[in-house]
């Protein structure tokens, strides 16, 4: 195929001389790593239809790290059509939005709840929700990936990390649904949809944290509700706040990268053997999956002040995708990038999870949780192979497979 990458005159003549990523085009959409890799070619820094996209692994990190670049106001909703309203209220309000002393102050109060060692408590209750999935399916040898295994398992985990009855996982997962519109192009019209979901999952928050502050015990709710530094504390609309993003940001991630991973392993059979064989090369297999095959591609941001990043110019108020992406598969950071290799040896950190002041909270939860759905799936789904298309969600937004039919050799 012969990439549709061009330079480009728009907006104005500022960046006439750098390549354009035509991102909303279905010859992108089908095989996006093509255009980022001649882009990539001709300047580190290219044009999207909204903005630039940073390209490399070093201008990547660049933007997630520099303070220059600060997360866009409202989730970015104003490059999708929104720029004011009850939505842009609402997603004004989200920690992934904030910036500053605001931002560094809830983190600060927070992040003892996302440890490791919080991650590792959920093991046997990650393991008894993957093996009741597979023992659904195990008999027949074939199922549908997507809705038999990815979708349900992440929304009990959640369910136990606050501390909420197991059997409401399917109102978490519709809210999970709705709520995450708000990152798609269509969020406009999605508005509705999902202001209802925000708040009914704000009601049923509301109930549990009220009821957590008169009798705490070991779930996050309760850490959220304990937590202080220096005598500050969250008041009960930040507890709130905090709860859904968890919630929302804990659902849709994990299920829509445990499906691609699994995609990704069903193009590499020789991988999947060798991760059933070799379990403890699971964390090596959440990072390599998560670097060769994201389904969070980037991340957005808004120079605030006339920055120069990789040789360009870049005024105030730009918006900028730190295309992650891109950087994960950046030749010079990773040899033979487009490789799957669960057995890398010392590669750089991939970007998925972002960096900087906004790096993930969840990122130990959710590489717990795919660690531990691989090791057993791989042991128990031998010589997975897909027995039918497999589309994904458009690549804006949070990405992965639509479905994912699949056979596999029965009664493991």
């Amino acid at each position: 195929m012969t990439a549709d990458i061009a330079t480009t005159a728009t907006p104005g003549e500022r960046w006439a001389g750098l390549p354009q990523l035509p991102v909303l085009s279905p010859e992108y959409q089908e095989n996006p790593h093509h255009f980022h890799q001649v882009a990539r070619e001709q300047s580190p820094i290219a044009v999207l239809p909204f903005g630039l996209a940073a390209l490399t692994y070093d201008a990547v990190q660049t933007v997630l790290r520099d303070r220059r670049f600060h997360e866009p106001e409202a989730l970015g909703l104003a490059a999708r059509g929104v720029t004011s309203g009850p939505l842009w209220d609402e997603a004004a309000q989200s920690l992934l939005s904030l910036n500053g002393e605001e931002h560094r102050r809830l983190r600060k109060l927070v992040f003892r709840a996302f440890t490791p060692a919080g991650a590792a408590r959920l093991r046997d209750t990650m393991t008894d929700v993957i093996t009741e999935l597979i023992d659904a399916v195990s008999a027949s040898g074939q199922c549908d990936i997507v809705t038999d295994i990815a979708r349900p398992y992440p929304i009990p985990v959640v369910c136990e990390l606050l501390g909420t009855p197991r059997q409401d996982w399917q109102l978490f997962s519709t809210w999970a649904d709705d709520i995450f519109n708000m990152f798609n192009f269509d969020a406009a019209d999605a508005a509705p949809e999902i202001l209802r979901a925000l708040d009914e999952q704000r009601t049923y928050l509301d109930t549990l944290v009220d009821s957590r502050g008169h009798a705490l015990g070991d779930d996050l709710i309760s850490s959220l509700i304990r937590a202080e530094e220096d005598g500050d504390k969250l008041t009960h609309d930040e507890l709130l706040m905090i709860a859904s993003t968890v919630l929302s940001a804990g659902t849709d991630t994990t299920r829509n990268q445990l499906a691609a991973a699994v995609q990704v392993f069903c193009d590499h059979p020789d991988q999947w053997a060798l991760l059933a064989a070799h379990p403890e090369l699971a964390p090596r297999a959440v990072e390599e999956v998560m670097r060769h095959t994201p389904v969070v591609r980037g991340a957005y941001r808004l120079a605030v002040e006339e920055t120069e990043l990789a040789g360009v110019t870049i005024p105030a108020g730009t918006f900028v995708v730190a295309s992650t992406v891109a950087a994960n598969r950046d030749p010079l950071v990773y040899d033979d990038p487009d490789r799957f290799d669960i057995t890398r040896e010392g590669p750089e950190p991939m970007l998925t999870f972002g960096g900087g002041f906004h790096y993930c909270l969840g990122v130990h939860l959710a590489k717990a949780e795919l660690a531990t759905a691989l090791t057993i799936l791989a042991t128990r789904m031998p010589n997975i192979r897909r027995t039918g298309p497999a589309p994904w969600k458009s690549l804006i937004g949070i990405t992965g497979p639509i479905t994912l039919p699949v056979q596999f050799d029965p009664g493991h």
